[in-house]
């Protein structure tokens, strides 16, 4: 493609075609696909349609193995739907959306929530599926849509017009957007739109304190913290150099300059090819000491994958993603985190741990392909995540397009109970209506508070970390004498150096947020997430039965930090020393750290001897069990396990039953054999050895 061959499309659009009705009903469904069921919208089905439908219901874990057109025999394989019969199922087989025709995909709320994969709209579009229609849609998911070309919209009007075929205004999927996200769908996609601009044939908005005269006048306006930075790193001119403006304010949307852009082994074959097949098989990435690649995802996957799907060739083919991301990486000169060398397995880290321990610093913009990038946040960093096309294209330019989003501040009071954590916060924050509604999607969410202030990084990083479980754009935590502590502790930075950093990261006097949410922390006691999603949540005490469990994994990125190290071994050690107590005989234990450096820190603890005697079974760093790729999944329906892990989405790390609680929780668990929270001083109690484990829910 050359630069003179960009054009707009045209004004209108038509399509003409059949339309999928995601609805929570896996017979309509299956008749949809099998048996050529075209329906009409009614009431009655519009109130039906699935809500909160995860990109690993889209596309779950093992079909992003693929990453170019194979991908359109996949969309909704892991999408759960009910039953006449009172339970759920997966309707949906290989290859039956591209084979049934279907051109539009139809859904309730919050459509594709959860994991980054920019596999997901790309399988719909490689099975023919052009427009996507939902209540509302995830911040991320949208626009992989917009920069791959596919179409979104929350106006069910459209959808008759576009199953007859009758033009359509561009206009109208384009109306409300910000002036650079309808130029990128009016070219048909933001690699299309970027090589337009890279040949000076769009025109981009100036930011309002420049582009308005009088502005300003009565001086900048008090800012959020992360309308501050994206203030700072403002694309004013590219050709010139210039970066920053003196201030922002929601809604205006640019371009903004990269400090950081990663990429795991999920995402870094898809956006190599690209890049290559756009580019050439000659074209070099742009300042790649500032790139960073991480083999993290899928170091254990040969342990936990079923022969059937290894006799199907899924291993080889995900084997292959490590080999294009090697390759490339040598090719082109990025750092790569790759597989530990020797007699160890695993990674040398995940790559939002390592981002957070060596290289996110306050007041820096970090994006990366992962929905849980918003980890480095815990420093006042602007980390979020983007999809593969957003990442390319940022290998070309150095910057990532942006609508600045509003913010909203949860500000927790109080004083945290000994054996409640920031993972409780969260599954607290999780069901808070605001954010269960769906009202915080696409925001910046910041957390605040004299908890939040006395909460370590590690401690404020997993409340960033799960920013992406409240669907906000990113989540953000200001920069102060904690910072400068951990920059120094763990950097080795200078403390000069360290202070001026921190110095300013922080929201003004008066900055205008959309919602402020307050939470007694004094009120709040242990909590569970039960299976499906984390913002199911509820007091570990409120179960009405004991529920009874089989596995208890203690990691992730989320609670694979050094602190949460310390909690897995306080409760462990207090089990082993007070009650000669050690894991349940009917419980597998896994524990999971997060990087080498954390697998150091336990070792120079003593936490590797303790886990190995009171039973648990140490993993290397690796993502794991949390995407399905390790030790800890569930091999069938009714096997139960409790997790410290991020999310629950079904099918997430298996096919059985996964609840969510705190590092402390997941440890009094492993021990007691069933969910159950650390009562400091207080004997567990366990359930009987051979015990049935079918939970009872309240």
């Amino acid at each position: 493609m050359t630069r003179a061959q960009v054009r707009k499309c045209p004004p209108e659009v038509s399509f003409g075609g059949r339309v999928l009705f995601l609805a929570d009903d896996a017979e309509l469904i299956r008749r949809q696909l099998h048996e050529g069921l075209d329906l009409d919208l009614t009431p009655d089905l519009k109130a039906n349609l699935r809500h909160q439908i995860s990109t690993d219901e889209i596309t779950p874990a093992y079909i992003c193995y693929f990453y170019d057109e194979t991908l359109g025999e996949f969309p909704y394989l892991g999408l759960e739907a009910a039953t006449r019969a009172g339970g759920t199922e997966a309707p949906i087989e290989r290859g039956t959306v591209k084979d049934a025709g279907f051109i539009c995909s139809v859904a309730g709320k919050r459509r594709g929530k959860g994991s980054s994969r920019e596999q997901s709209p790309y399988a719909e579009l490689m099975a023919g599926i052009k427009v996507v229609v939902s209540e509302s849609i995830e911040r991320i998911y949208n626009e992989n849509c917009q920069n791959l070309g596919i179409l979104t919209t929350t106006n069910f009007g459209l959808i008759d017009r576009i199953r007859s075929g009758e033009p359509i205004a561009l206009s109208e999927f384009t109306a409300g957007t910000d002036d650079i996200t309808r130029q990128i769908i009016e070219y048909g996609g933001l690699f299309e739109f970027n090589m337009a601009r890279m040949g000076g044939q769009v025109t981009l908005p100036s930011p309002r304190a420049l582009a308005d005269p009088h502005a300003g006048d009565a001086g900048p306006r008090p800012m959020t913290l992360g309308e501050k930075i994206f203030a700072r790193k403002w694309v004013v001119d590219a050709a010139e150099g210039r970066i920053g403006t003196d201030w922002t304010e929601p809604g205006e949307a640019g371009f903004f300059r990269a400090d950081i852009r990663f990429s795991h082994e999920y995402v870094t074959p898809m956006a190599a090819i690209f890049f290559e097949q756009k580019l050439g098989a000659h074209a070099r990435v742009l300042d790649a000491e500032s790139i960073l690649f991480f083999r993290d995802h899928l170091t254990f996957l040969h342990k936990v994958m079923s022969q059937e799907r290894i006799e199907q060739g899924l291993l080889e083919v995900a084997n292959q993603l490590e080999v294009k991301q090697r390759e490339f990486s040598e090719k082109q000169g990025i750092r790569l985190y790759g597989e530990q060398q020797g007699h160890a397995m695993g990674s040398e880290a995940i790559c939002h741990s390592k981002i957070l321990e060596d290289y996110a610093e306050p007041g820096m913009l970090v994006i990366g392909t992962d929905s849980h990038t918003p980890h480095a946040g815990a420093v006042g960093a602007l980390a979020f995540g983007v999809g593969t096309t957003a990442i390319f294209n940022s290998w070309i330019t150095k910057d990532v397009r942006a609508r600045i989003p509003p913010s909203f501040k949860v500000v927790v009071n109080g004083r945290l109970p000994a054996n409640a954590t920031a993972k409780d916060l969260m599954l607290e924050i999780l069901r808070h209506p605001y954010v269960r509604d769906g009202h915080a999607i696409g925001q910046i969410i910041e957390y605040a508070g004299p908890v939040v202030e006395g909460l370590s990084v590690d401690e404020r990083a997993t409340m960033t970390n799960m920013a992406a479980e409240v669907g906000a754009f990113t989540g953000l935590v200001a920069a102060d004498q904690r910072t400068v502590e951990f920059l120094v502790r763990e950097r080795g930075m200078d403390m000069a150096r360290a202070r001026a950093l921190v110095d300013g990261v922080c929201s003004d006097p008066g900055a205008d947020y959309v919602n402020v949410i307050e939470i007694d922390a004094s009120r709040l006691r242990p909590m569970v997430a039960l299976p499906g999603d984390p913002g199911n949540g509820l007091y570990i005490d409120e179960l009405a039965d004991p529920v009874h469990i089989e596995i208890a994994y203690a990691g992730s990125c989320t609670a694979g930090k050094k602190e949460d190290m310390d909690m897995y071994a306080r409760v462990f050690r207090e089990a082993r020393d007070r009650w000669g107590l050690g894991v349940h005989p009917d419980v597998d234990c896994y524990i999971q750290c997060g990087s080498t450096d954390v697998r150091e820190y336990a070792r120079e603890q003593g936490y590797l001897d303790l886990f190995r005697e009171i039973g648990a079974e140490f993993i290397e760093p690796g993502c794991g069990a949390c995407i399905a790729a390790g030790p800890g999944i569930t091999r069938s329906p009714d096997q139960v396990s409790v997790s410290s892990q991020n999310r629950n989405f079904p099918g997430r790390s298996g096919p059985g039953q996964l609840y969510l609680v705190s590092p402390y929780s997941v440890a009094a668990s492993a021990v007691a054999g069933r969910v159950a929270a650390w009562e400091p001083g207080v004997r567990m109690e366990r359930v009987g050895a051979g015990a049935p484990r079918m939970p009872v829910l309240a």
